[in-house]
């Protein structure tokens, strides 16, 4: 009986030190994970702000800090061309969305990678928004021609595909490996 509960108790420990690592939370900030930052600037070349990507277990922890924005509610996405040229940034591509999702939180086939959450940006010009997107990796945002975050004029509904109807784009930055 004895060596039965002795077999128990280091099966026990066996099993406790085998999960003990796959406990990590989706965002938990992965040592060494790679960065990338994207300055962003208006279509006249105005500071706009910086957005900041990182590796994070589970995918990718985005930060985003906007200056000299007009105030109001704007959509915000991370688009698949590493450009932005001016005057509309349209080099930028669509959003990106590796998985072929739909557009939008709200939407039931949704969201996509590039899908970001509304931009608040207070009187003073200022806004700030941080988030994870989650099985969102580097390397398909560092791919052969990039990624871009783009700031939009208007706000995301959160729901129509392909843009959530967030008019134009007002700021641009292009991520690259910091």
């Amino acid at each position: 009986m004895r060596a039965i509960l002795v077999l128990a108790g280091l099966s026990t420990l066996a099993l406790a030190a085998c999960t003990r690592g796959d406990d990590v939370a989706v965002g938990t900030p992965t040592p060494g994970g790679i960065r990338a930052t994207a300055m962003l600037r208006t279509a006249t070349g105005t500071d706009a702000g910086r957005a900041t990507v990182s590796e994070v277990a589970g995918g990718l922890r985005v930060t985003l800090d906007v200056r000299n924005m007009p105030a109001g509610t704007h959509g915000a996405h991370i688009h698949t061309i590493g450009r932005c040229d001016a005057p509309d940034f349209a080099s930028a591509g669509g959003h990106w969305n590796p998985t072929g999702a739909k557009h939008g939180s709200m939407n039931p086939q949704g969201p996509h990678e590039g899908d970001l959450p509304n931009l608040i940006v207070g009187n003073d010009g200022r806004g700030t928004l941080g988030l994870t997107v989650p099985g969102a990796t580097m390397a398909g945002l560092l791919d052969a021609d990039g990624a871009a975050i783009v700031v939009h004029a208007g706000p995301d509904d959160l729901m129509t595909d392909p843009s959530g109807n967030s008019g134009g784009r007002i700021a641009c930055g292009v991520f690259a490996a910091a």
